[in-house]
């Protein structure tokens, strides 16, 4: 895309120069898209101001000089740098929600936002949660998106100042401000004793081998969210243990593990752990009930 030039470059022409730029480099996808095209959309369409479903009306838009040396540049970093596109542009989707995206967290991107949207069934048998607990929140997303959708109160809780930040600005940005609190806490450590009717998580749980071989995309994402010792369950274990103490009697504990699924089984072969199938792509998530953890309490408090 020669900006000297005194051709007009639509939106159409500018997503597939990025299509044509991306498929021929060694991008890793997994932040949000998996394949160039959809990247180039994304890129294109968020500097151009366009709406993210966007429909084809749009591809005859005509892409100003100066959001075209933006979305040079912005392509230049994704490639040369593999910065996930959602930091580049400061911004990502979860559960059909905008929310802020940068270095601060994770890019939202787990599939606990399908059963959000399904209102946690079939494996929620409770009445209309009242109170929902987010552990290990990051920005945010899971716990904002769980009282988007709801009118329950719900607790953010991370260890890190910095994700804590961002989390409250997408509550603010959300105006759920009057039903979300941030907690900074060691796990349950720093909450007071309540009862929560779902406990969602998406902890850090990569493993040791998993985390030194990642995709460069992921060295950008700060690596206290993503690791989680030898075996990627170090802080999926505590949870475990201690989770029975803060869910109501009919309440439900959701937590991905993503590839760790294997060794979670082999850590606890005697709990049956329900794994969760999702329509749109996902994996590793399970859940289990208030009773199933009370009756198997002695074999994951060990």
């Amino acid at each position: 895309m020669d900006e000297t030039t005194t051709d007009q470059l639509t939106v159409g022409q500018a997503i597939q120069y990025c299509w044509e730029q991306l498929h021929d480099s060694a991008v890793f996808y997994g932040h949000g898209t998996d394949n160039p095209w959809d990247e180039a959309v994304q890129l294109v369409l968020a500097v151009a101001g366009l709406p993210a479903d966007a429909g084809d009306g749009v591809l005859p838009h005509v892409v100003s000089v100066t959001q075209r040396a933006e979305i040079e540049r912005l392509l230049k970093r994704r490639i040369e740098e593999h910065v996930p596109l959602p930091y580049l542009l400061g911004k990502a989707w979860f559960a059909g929600l905008e929310f802020g995206c940068d270095p601060r967290a994770i890019i939202p991107r787990s599939p606990i936002a399908e059963l959000i949207l399904h209102d946690y069934q079939p494996w929620y048998a409770g009445p209309e949660p009242a109170r929902i607990l987010d552990m290990c929140c990051g920005g945010g997303c899971i716990g904002l998106a769980a009282a988007y959708y709801s009118k329950a109160r719900v607790d953010l809780v991370d260890l890190d100042p910095e994700a804590l930040a961002l989390a409250a600005e997408n509550r603010e940005r959300l105006g759920l401000a009057h039903r979300v609190q941030i907690h900074q806490s060691d796990l349950f450590d720093a909450l007071a004793p309540q009862r929560y009717d779902l406990i969602l998580s998406n902890p850090p749980y990569v493993d040791a081998g998993d985390l030194a071989s990642m995709p460069a995309e992921y060295h950008h994402e700060p690596e206290l969210a993503l690791g989680s010792g030898p075996d990627g369950l170090s802080l999926t274990r505590r949870i475990l243990a201690r989770a029975a103490d803060y869910l109501s009697d009919t309440g439900l504990l959701v937590v991905e593990v993503g590839n760790s699924w294997e060794a979670l089984e082999a850590a606890y072969p005697r709990v049956p752990f329900t794994w969760l199938e999702f329509e749109h792509g996902g994996h590793g998530v399970f859940a289990l009930s208030a009773a199933e953890l009370q009756e198997f309490s002695a074999s994951l408090s060990g």
